[in-house]
């Protein structure tokens, strides 16, 4: 008998409960409870209906990933399903927490459902580039629609218990906490009056009605095809929802069950789910336990209210700390603020919050002109310019003020933290929490471990990450730390390629067509090539571009011209500046290169940095770093980040060509010891943990 099982009968109510935690993930062992609890049920005669429910904190929240790519066990999640369907008498699945992916399919199998207010439902393994393989994708759209079915599976939202009811996906909602009682008493009422017992498979009213429509899955490709661009999964799902209105259901179960094997065997979606479990490792440090002592973070002080600083400083107002905003002038401050409640309005009008909460995270804010203001913050974040006397002379001062155990962090993207750290008489209190911009957008938390920083420092941030929403990542000290360490090499070759030869335009579209949102030279021109090309003493290509005062986007164009609409061409202006530059340099003209070379060219360096990185100790395992780059630099999630990347196309073929790279271009391309050793041994980078 299952020790994760629990069979009892209350006034003819057979209630199988289920307690397999932590999720009550539908691995092996909880799918024979599952099985042995309704053959119990359906063994007594006194039953005339079943409810099933888990305790815990949820329902079934999915299927167990972790068996996946392991020999099946019996019975498969579709056999179970297909057991449970076949129940003589009514059964219920009541739902609390959340019903997801298998979990939802488990209740969509049985004949009715009731749920608690605060439940969710959904279909989310296209975020692991699968798709429902148990019924979902053949279940929903005879439930909800298509169109409904189409959007909410393709996305993996999570429906919350009231749209879920209104759409038919829960037949009752419970009460609060009283959902056994309420499943019990809603199934003694189907029994009583004797409700059919409804197999969702059978329903057509709702798929009947667009059998032989084309034009509706047409014009859903057509619409998201931006979103689902480079991904496999969200296709195979709309074939099935086709399946689903034009085939049998037996038919579509099969072509279902097709596609989800050509997508669970595919490199994309073995990438996505390697990135799953990747961040969800990135907080787990080897040297801190989970008992480690952290300190307490309440209030917090945010020095300097610029770009950075306002959206650092959005952050903890989402999250309900309260901020003192710190500036050197009434002007800047002002202006700081003005564009945190611009932000805030403007994601107002689109309903992402109400009027009444910006004013409720504005009143947070408490701005000032006083360092003396940041006396009694339990966390001081600063976040002025980049340059280390600015930012020790910020350290030195607040280091004067701030209370004892308050932790004063830098958000420096590149610069030593130790120097900084050494202005203070307190370098122990001393982390990096580098952001990135926009801070309040991008997910993206590098911690920085500086010699001294206390390991209480570093289970305080990482906690107090996901307090933020932030996905933090864990990094030692060094010259860019590690998302812009490793990205850096890549704009350096995009830099030299087009010295030789190589259209910009050539190589922003390559890296598009890998799957980056845009490609080195396009995202300039949108950033403001302002940023880029001044501050530095040598002639490059950008700073020329800025001196005839072509900013990019903003003004003038850059390596691109824009019209009216913001089409762009390359620009026959940064060519001539770029083949003058070229000239300067003495720069042999090498133009030709296909998308392969460019790849070689422009990745296989960041690889090698990472292979550094992680020789260096700077980073403290390979996913951590493929994490940074997904969520700092958008890298496509299904290429799996630098690293899984670099295994799919194979080490040994990586150091080959930078060998041969190096000889052609230099040291720039010179492979990392590491990495020659990994190839040599037939290792995986991906798998490299220290």
């Amino acid at each position: 008998m299952s020790d994760i099982m629990k069979f009892e009968v209350e006034n003819g109510i057979g209630v199988i409960t289920i307690n397999s935690p932590p999720v009550n993930a539908l691995g092996v062992n909880a799918r024979r409870a599952i099985a042995e609890g309704f053959e119990q049920a359906w063994a007594d005669t006194s039953v005339n209906a079943i409810v099933l429910i888990c305790d815990g904190r949820t329902f079934f929240a999915g299927a167990d990933i972790t068996e996946f790519g392991k020999p099946p066990q019996q019975p498969s999640l579709p056999e179970l399903l297909e057991f449970i369907e076949t129940s003589p008498v009514p059964s219920i699945a009541a739902i609390h927490g959340t019903a997801l992916g298998g979990g939802l399919e488990t209740a969509l199998h049985c004949h009715y459902r009731i749920a608690t207010p605060s439940a969710k439902a959904g279909l989310p393994e296209v975020n692991l580039g699968l798709l429902p393989g148990a019924g979902g994708t053949q279940r929903l759209p005879r439930i909800v629609g298509v169109p409904a079915a189409l959007e909410i599976i393709t996305s993996g939202r999570h429906v919350s218990a009231a749209e879920a009811l209104s759409l038919g996906i829960f037949d009752a909602l419970a009460e609060e906490g009283k959902l056994r009682e309420n499943a019990i008493s809603f199934a003694l009422k189907i029994a009583e009056e004797d409700a059919p017992l409804v197999r969702v498979r059978d329903r057509q009213e709702h798929v009947e009605k667009h059998r032989g429509d084309q034009q509706i899955f047409d014009a859903f490709r057509k619409k998201n095809a931006r979103k689902f661009r480079g991904f496999e999964a969200p296709e195979r799902i709309i074939r099935c929802i086709e399946a689903a209105t034009n085939l049998p259901y037996e038919e579509g179960v099969a072509e279902e069950r097709r596609l989800f094997m050509e997508l669970h065997d595919s490199i994309k979606s073995k990438a996505q789910r390697y990135v799953f479990f990747a961040e969800r490792q990135t907080s787990k440090v080897p040297d801190i336990p989970k008992d480690a002592p952290k300190r307490d973070v309440n209030r917090v002080g945010v020095i300097g209210a610029g770009t950075m600083g306002g959206g650092i400083a959005m952050n903890f107002l989402n999250a309900g700390l309260p901020v003192t905003l710190i500036e050197q002038s009434q002007d800047a401050l002002d202006r700081g603020l003005s564009v945190i409640r611009k932000n805030y309005e403007n994601s107002a009008k689109k309903g992402r919050i109400s009027g009444e909460q910006v004013e409720q995270r504005m009143a947070l804010i408490s701005p000032s002109t006083d360092y003396n203001d940041l006396a009694d913050q339990d966390l001081i974040i600063e976040a002025v310019f980049e340059t280390m006397p600015i930012k020790k002379d910020v350290f030195g001062k607040v280091d004067k003020i701030a209370k004892d155990g308050a932790i004063l962090a830098s958000n420096t993207s590149y610069l030593d933290l130790d120097e900084i750290a050494a202005s203070t008489s307190r370098p122990q209190d001393v982390i990096g929490l580098h952001f990135f911009s926009p801070a309040n957008v991008m997910p993206l938390l590098e911690i920085v471990r500086g010699q001294k920083t206390g390991t209480d420092l570093i289970n305080t941030a990482m906690k107090l990450a996901k307090r933020i929403g932030k996905t933090p990542v864990l990094s030692r000290v060094c010259h860019g730390f590690i998302a812009n360490r490793v990205m850096t090499v890549r704009g350096k070759q995009a830099d030299a390629m087009i010295l030789q030869g190589v259209s910009p335009e050539d190589i922003d579209r390559v890296i598009y067509d890998y799957g980056f949102a845009m490609g080195p030279f396009q995202m300039r021109d949108l950033v403001g090539l302002d940023v880029i090309g001044r501050g530095s003493n040598e002639k490059t290509v950008a700073s020329e571009l800025v001196a005839r005062d072509r900013l990019g986007q903003k003004k003038n164009g850059g390596y691109y011209d824009y019209d009216e609409n913001r089409k762009a061409t390359l620009s026959p202006i940064a060519m001539d500046i770029i083949r003058d530059v070229a000239s300067e340099k003495g720069l042999k003209h090498t133009p030709d290169a296909d998308a392969q070379e460019i790849i070689a060219r422009l990745l296989y360096p960041v690889v090698n940095e990472g292979a550094r990185v992680l020789d260096e100790g700077v980073a403290i395992r390979a996913s951590d770093i493929d994490i940074a780059c997904i969520k700092g630099y958008n890298w496509p999630v299904y290429r799996g980040g630098p690293m899984f990347w670099a295994d799919t196309v194979g080490l040994d073929k990586i150091v080959s060509k930078l060998n041969a790279l190096e000889k052609e271009f230099g040291d720039a391309f010179t492979p990392s010891p590491f990495l020659v050793k990994l190839a040599a041994e037939g290792k995986k980078l991906s798998e490299v943990s220290l």
